[in-house]
């Protein structure tokens, strides 16, 4: 296990037993997940009859408490990304936290579902976008665990993992989604929306979807040796679309509308991609952290 996994260490518990027991008890009582769900915009809530867990981290609170229940008889890790009254704009959500309380629980696969919006004529609402890149354009985010004194640069070449993409696409086609099985995201600061200059622009780049949370969320991931998925919702076509000059500024209000309309969609592939990982994985994402540290 990598240095940096070893050295910091959250203190996990379970609400209702925090009064009783030894601590050594209480650890042995804390639930486990392998797989972690974050939910993004109008994604609050994915499991029932769960354990609410608050984990405090060397990095401060997460978003929310974690609960954990189980999807296809797997135990499941959901994190509302902004809380679940969606109290943290994207600027402000403690990604760190929320990346290693996952890890503290004994999570190896996040699935990032999010909204986004189409940069991209093909890409309509309603949509899925299983991304396989990503342009970061955030300012000022806390990004990385390596802070020094030893300098690690995790490779994102490929950012998203190879594994759970291949699953995620075989699952879209066979409850068949309207989905596309890869593209570019360019992750922007916000909390406002893009000008039309600027998103005239990331149209040109031929880059597909436009979000506001999908970097560092990624990389923190990857820097903890855990595989992170992507999976779009496209909610809206952005204000620089290509040839589409009607097209209206977007609001939060349709963002969320949108996204409300196609929810019930998106819970059943990821349940789908949950319930058809296998049990271990054979993807290079650990390895890469390995590779990484000095």
């Amino acid at each position: 296990m990598p240095p940096i996994i070893t050295r910091l260490r959250g203190n996990t518990y379970r609400r209702r037993v925090l009064k009783e027991g030894s601590p050594r008890k209480r650890r042995a009582m804390e639930p486990r997940a392998s797989i972690a769900v974050i939910g993004g915009t109008g994604f609050y809530k994915f499991v029932d009859d769960v354990t609410e867990v608050k984990v405090d981290t060397p990095f401060g609170a997460p978003s929310d408490l974690i609960a954990i229940g189980k999807v296809a008889g797997k135990p499941v890790a959901f994190l509302p990304r902004h809380g679940r009254n969606h109290q943290f704009p994207p600027h402000m959500v403690n990604y760190r936290a929320n990346l290693w309380a996952l890890k503290n629980l004994g999570v190896e696969r996040v699935l990032g579902p999010c909204a986004a919006g189409s940069l991209q004529p093909e890409a309509k609402p309603g949509d899925f976008v299983i991304c396989d890149q990503f342009v970061d354009r955030t300012t000022g985010r806390k990004d990385t665990f390596f802070d020094g004194p030893r300098a690690v640069h995790i490779s994102s070449a490929d950012p998203y993992c190879p594994e759970m993409r291949a699953v995620a696409i075989k699952t879209a086609q066979s409850l068949g989604l309207s989905f596309h099985p890869d593209g570019t995201m360019v992750i922007i600061q916000g909390p406002r929306f893009s000008t039309r200059a600027e998103s005239k622009w990331f149209s040109s780049m031929g880059w597909k979807v436009i979000n506001m949370t999908g970097y560092p969320e990624v990389i923190l991931a990857r820097e903890l040796g855990m595989c992170y998925l992507n999976v779009s919702l496209i909610t809206d076509y952005d204000v620089g679309l290509e040839g589409r000059e009607d097209i209206k500024p977007v609001t939060q209000e349709e963002v969320i509308k949108v996204f409300a309309e196609n929810t019930e969609k998106l819970k059943t592939l990821i349940k789908g991609v949950i319930e058809a990982l296998p049990e271990k994985r054979s993807c290079p994402c650990e390895e890469d952290l390995r590779k990484a540290i000095p």
